[in-house]
């Protein structure tokens, strides 16, 4: 009984190796950016945003948001979440989403 019970955890324990960590967890953390979509550039994989303080930044895009720029278009605003690595260094842009207008960018409804 000793031996099954041995050999069941040395099992798991492999197989436990084995499972390879998700994609998200190796790369380390992410935070959301909001932003204006400035220019998009889809064959070169950035995406220029400009921010609520008006200051613009072109970010490296992810091959899993890549498909995202060929919807995108300048003026629209969004909200990328940035892939870091366990360094916390920016690697790029994992998902790009559509976000309502932020404070100064809002229209009035009268």
């Amino acid at each position: 009984m000793t031996r099954v019970a041995v050999l069941s955890v040395a099992v798991l324990m492999a197989v436990a190796l084995l499972v390879p960590a998700p994609a998200s967890a190796a790369m380390g953390k992410t935070h959301d950016l909001k932003g204006l979509v400035v220019a998009v550039n889809v064959e070169g994989k950035t995406i220029t945003l400009k921010d609520d303080a008006g200051t613009s930044m072109t970010y490296p895009v992810l091959d899993a948001a890549a498909g995202t720029l060929k919807t995108l278009k300048a003026g629209e605003n969004v909200v990328a979440t940035c892939q870091d690595n366990e360094n916390g260094e920016h690697q790029g842009i994992s998902r790009i989403q559509g976000a309502p207008p932020s404070g100064d960018q809002k229209k009035s409804s009268r």
